[in-house]
């Protein structure tokens, strides 16, 4: 297989333009086989993926706000509301006020959170192996280190509230 003529890709220039030779494309086909491989081996099919982020988050952090939750885990504000109520439901964590602002609430683990955790990560590692597919190890790196670069922000553009991104002002 010839690998695409990368440069082209990127051009500009509409004859030039192939929608399947474009990262963000490319990143949301990978994106969808990660999702349904995580479906497909997690153990539990109640809980999807960026739950399982959200949870692996307040063990990692400790009882964190909303605010903590969406910046470790780059959620927006109204998905991480919707995914701490139905974990929440499910007895999973913990939801209580802030004891110094009791406008804002503070997500803890519970014991069954913690349970289902160390029941899930060693699917969760194997998630990650059959993700990677056939890449070597070399290759397993290199995108790592690829995938944590492209998130710095760029010279060119700053990230605005909400996670989006805009061309910076001169």
């Amino acid at each position: 297989m010839t690998p695409p003529e990368y440069p082209s890709a990127v051009s500009g220039q509409p004859e030039n333009y192939h929608f399947t030779e474009q990262v963000g494309h490319l990143l949301r086909k990978v994106y969808q086989r990660h999702l349904a491989i995580f479906q497909q081996n997690v153990g539990d099919s109640q809980l999807t993926a960026v739950q399982f982020i959200t949870l692996c988050a307040v063990r990692d952090m400790g009882p964190s706000s909303l605010t903590e939750l969406v910046q470790v885990t780059a959620v927006d504000q109204a998905t991480i509301r919707g995914i701490v109520e139905r974990l929440k439901a499910r007895d999973l964590i913990t939801v209580t006020p802030d004891p110094v602002d009791r406008r804002k609430v503070v997500v803890g683990l519970t014991d069954a959170g913690a349970v289902l955790l160390t029941e899930t990560v060693p699917q969760a590692a194997k998630i990650t192996e059959l993700t990677f597919g056939t890449l070597n190890p070399a290759e397993r790196i290199a995108l790592i280190f690829l995938l944590n670069k492209m998130l710095e922000d760029p010279p060119t553009q700053r990230r605005l509230p909400g996670g989006r991104w805009r061309e910076a002002s001169p």
